[in-house]
C-alpha cells in the first residue's frame, strides 16, 4: 500500500558465507523456491512467517533472465543451502551480478532451470537443497497472490554467520574428494 503495490529490492544483509559478493552489496528481493516433492506446491509449513507471497515463475524466470550462482552453505543437515540471484538481462543487477558471480547457463544447472518444451516453459529445481532466489528488480504485487501459509510458521533458518562444515564432504573440496 505505501510502496505502490510494488515490492522493491532492498538491501541484502550479511547473512550466508563470509566474503560472499552479495553482503550488503546487491539489492533484490528474496524468494524461496522450494517445494514439496510429491505435489510441486509451495510447503504448508514456512520459516518465513504466516504469509506467503506466490507468483508465477515465468514472471521472474524466463528466457529474458540471467540466472547467477550466489552463495552455497552447510546448514550442519543433509541439506545445503543455496542462493542464486535472478536478474533481468542489461538491468542494472544483471550488470552487478556479471563482474562478481558465476552465472549459470538457466536450461542446465544442478539448482534451477527453466526450458522450453513444446512451447511451453518448464521448470525444475534441486531437491536436496534449501533454495532461494533473490530477484533483482520491483515486483507488482498485481502479479501474484499474498495468502496465509495452511501450515506451522516453523523456526526461522538463520544464516548469520554460515559456517561450512569441515567435514561435510559436499561443500568442502579438501574432503573425501
Amino acid at each position: 500500500m505505501h510502496c505502490g503495490n510494488v515490492m522493491k529490492p532492498s538491501l541484502k544483509d550479511n547473512s550466508g558465507s563470509h566474503g560472499s559478493p552479495t553482503s550488503g552489496m546487491l539489492h533484490g528481493i528474496f524468494f524461496s523456491c522450494n517445494t514439496e516433492f510429491n505435489t510441486g506446491q509451495p510447503p504448508q509449513d514456512s520459516p518465513y512467517g504466516r504469509y506467503r507471497f506466490q507468483i508465477p515463475a515465468q514472471r521472474l524466470f524466463n528466457p529474458n533472465t540471467n540466472l547467477y550462482f550466489a552463495d552455497f552453505y552447510c546448514m550442519y543437515t543433509a541439506y545445503h543451502y543455496v542462493v542464486l540471484v535472478l536478474a533481468p538481462k542489461g538491468s542494472s543487477g544483471d550488470l552487478f551480478c556479471r563482474e562478481r558471480l558465476p552465472q549459470l547457463d538457466i536450461s542446465s544447472n544442478k539448482f534451477l532451470t527453466c526450458c522450453v518444451e513444446e512451447g511451453e516453459l518448464v521448470y525444475r529445481h534441486a531437491q536436496d537443497s534449501i533454495l532461494e532466489v533473490i530477484y533483482t528488480e520491483p515486483v507488482d504485487l498485481s502479479l501474484g497472490v499474498l495468502g496465509e501459509i495452511s501450515g506451522h510458521q516453523l523456526m526461522s533458518l538463520s544464516t548469520a554467520n554460515a559456517k561450512k562444515d569441515p567435514s561435510c564432504k559436499t561443500c568442502n573440496i579438501s574432503v573425501g574428494r
